[in-house]
């Protein structure tokens, strides 16, 4: 399949045509204002569907929206007649069609083209209104209030709120992508009206600028984002996108004693807490149980031996760990436990706990196991 992709440059063209290719698609013919009239009539002449991705939001002139999202349009509109080639066409409108700004009255003109092609030539064409997209690659101080968020936060600079209150309505881009696909899988299909995007989260300005506040904020807590949440999750997944290159990394506390080190990695209201312990050789840890908080150890380098005691009574249960099995062993409550390197080396072990450490509520009693 030949799939051409207008405006391949841009923030939803660059995502369209990587997923395209992780899909397998590999005929992929890129147009963007770099090229040509010339090229994109040669690419018109052998092609199966149409991504018309080309257009502008933000010019130095308002002439410029005409241009830019009709001009195009017509261009392309007029090549495919001319070369008598009825593929199917997607097109990217906007929710701001419906509005009397230059700008929306530029992509009203180009659906209204795009309408009549369909009607003289019988072209299968898909209109989508798009509102506000959001995710990587997407140009910030531009025309995205969260790439600017993103970016801005990211890199210390300060935002600018006018409306707190303010409700955006937001599409991600995956979620776009997704779409797209699954139209161009089902291309013979007839649509009435305008295609929408399914997944749309309705949210207010100061909870976007809070939330990613927050994600800045995260590494010096150790925390999390809420991953159950679908947009916290996409929003969290944009802003590390916009991360400084030389900011990728961030530095942990680590205890250290003669007997190794303790380091907390992630903390998380709901999940746990993950820490790594690496002991020296011949060291034992713990001897000590809980009422409810519970653990779970992974040793991944090293040796070592895991004891257990129920509380009240005098056996002694004994759990031997190396990296050479991967395998995860439960502390139960009530029992009071230690870890002791076997080996030569230093024994490291990822350990996660069900809470994190409150110093107020430990719900740890020290007792040799």
């Amino acid at each position: 399949m030949r799939i051409l992709v207008t405006g391949s440059k841009g923030f939803i063209g660059k995502n369209l045509i990587a997923e395209l290719k992780n899909r397998g698609y590999d005929n992929i013919l890129e147009f963007d204002k770099d090229n040509t009239l010339q090229e994109l009539k040669t690419y018109c002449e052998d092609i199966d569907f149409v991504f018309h991705l080309a257009g502008v939001n933000r010019p130095k002139n308002e002439s410029e929206f005409m241009v830019g999202n009709f001009d195009l349009t017509k261009n392309l509109l007029e090549i495919l007649e001319e070369k008598n080639n009825n593929t199917p066409i997607l097109i990217t409108s906007s929710i701001q069609a419906i509005k009397d700004n230059p700008y929306g009255k530029s992509k009203k003109a180009g659906e209204k083209l795009v309408r009549d092609y369909s009607n003289r030539t019988g072209s299968n064409v898909f209109v989508y209104r798009l509102q506000n997209v959001f995710g990587k690659w997407c140009k910030p101080n531009y025309n995205s209030v969260i790439a600017t968020f993103c970016n801005n936060i990211a890199k210390g600079i300060e935002i600018t709120i006018n409306d707190s209150n303010v409700k955006l309505n937001l599409v991600y881009i995956d979620d776009v992508i997704n779409q797209f696909i699954k139209t161009l899988k089902n291309k013979e299909i007839k649509i009435k009206g305008f295609c929408m995007v399914d997944t749309v989260y309705e949210v207010k300005l100061e909870t976007i600028a809070n939330l990613i506040k927050e994600f800045k904020c995260s590494r010096l807590k150790l925390e999390v984002p809420n991953m159950s949440d679908s947009f916290t999750k996409k929003l969290y997944s944009t802003y590390l996108s916009y991360l400084k290159e030389d900011d990728f990394s961030y530095d942990l506390k680590m205890n250290v004693d003669n007997r190794g080190s303790f380091t907390e990695f992630i903390r998380t209201k709901d999940r746990g807490q993950v820490s790594v312990n690496v002991s020296k050789s011949g060291i034992t840890k713990g001897n000590h149980w809980h009422h409810t908080k519970n653990e779970k150890f992974l040793v991944v380098s090293g040796k070592g031996v895991i004891r257990f005691r129920k509380i009240d009574s005098s056996e002694i249960i004994e759990y031997f760990v190396s990296a050479d099995k991967m395998q995860v062993v439960d502390i139960p409550t009530g029992y009071t436990h230690n870890i002791e390197n076997l080996g030569e080396t230093d024994m490291v072990t990822i350990m996660w706990v069900n809470e994190p450490f409150n110093p107020e509520k430990p719900d740890t009693y020290y007792e040799l196991v």
